[in-house]
């Protein structure tokens, strides 16, 4: 109970929650999208999925001071790759939230004069560039946790153990390929923050390709992806220690 407690208190775990909520209703939705007899159901999750929609938004309305600050904190990072795809990735997380306050000032009837359909777009690109410079970090660190992996002579050993006692499936697959992917899963294994912030951005990234037609798939897909990454994002809160660093 003191850890739902704790969670709900923080605004980042209950914008999780409203995500969650938000794209589990979208979801629902497309399941239900041909049922005749489910019509007003329908409305209703789609009336819910708009209100914690609003509400995200209103959440929202500070964190572009936070996305600045943390560009200002990465800029300090020793690796250039690491602060490089880290700063632009809060620069542009930045953008996109003046974006969507923007947005939300408009939708309450603070400011008339803007497009709507043009600032929606700007901020489905900043939030786009920022995924994918998270999901550039992410396999950097991957990379570079495969190759330390590969350099302890203990696991080299587990290695050729493992194409010994699987010597149909080295058949089947090329046994390089086979190696590979070994060292793939027991480096994540070692840092699952790793193996969940990658699987988060790439359920991320789904939904602005669907938004800029880069990669168009259906309101299920989104809603799906959506879901998932917010139920991983509710984990790295409750569990911090599965909270990629830095």
């Amino acid at each position: 109970m003191e850890t739902f407690i704790s969670f709900t208190n923080q605004s980042q775990g209950r914008d999780r929650i409203f995500r969650a909520t938000q794209y589990a209703c979208a979801l629902a939705k497309y399941l239900l999208r041909n049922e005749a007899k489910r019509k007003e159901l329908v409305k209703k999750l789609q009336f819910l999925e708009s209100n914690m929609s609003s509400g995200r938004k209103l959440f929202r309305l500070g964190n572009t001071v936070n996305s600045i600050h943390a560009a200002k904190s990465t800029l300090h990072i020793f690796d250039p790759v690491l602060c490089f795809c880290l700063t632009f990735a809060n620069l542009n997380r930045a953008l996109y939230f003046i974006c969507d306050n923007l947005l939300w000032a408009r939708s309450i009837g603070l400011i008339q004069d803007i497009d709507k359909e043009c600032w929606s777009l700007n901020s489905t690109r900043f939030y786009f560039l920022s995924l994918v410079m998270n999901l550039t970090r992410d396999v950097y660190v991957i990379i570079q946790l495969m190759v330390q992996k590969s350099r302890d002579r203990h696991f080299q050993q587990k290695v050729d153990q493992h194409l010994n006692e699987s010597p149909d499936v080295a058949c089947v697959i090329v046994p390089q390929l086979d190696a590979f992917l070994f060292l793939l899963l027991e480096s994540l294994r070692n840092e699952p923050s790793v193996a969940l912030d990658t699987v988060k951005n790439v359920c991320d990234l789904f939904i602005p390709l669907d938004k800029l037609g880069i990669y168009q798939t259906n309101a299920g897909v989104v809603g799906f992806c959506g879901l998932v990454s917010s139920l991983l994002g509710i984990l790295s809160v409750l569990r911090p220690s599965l909270k990629i660093k830095p």
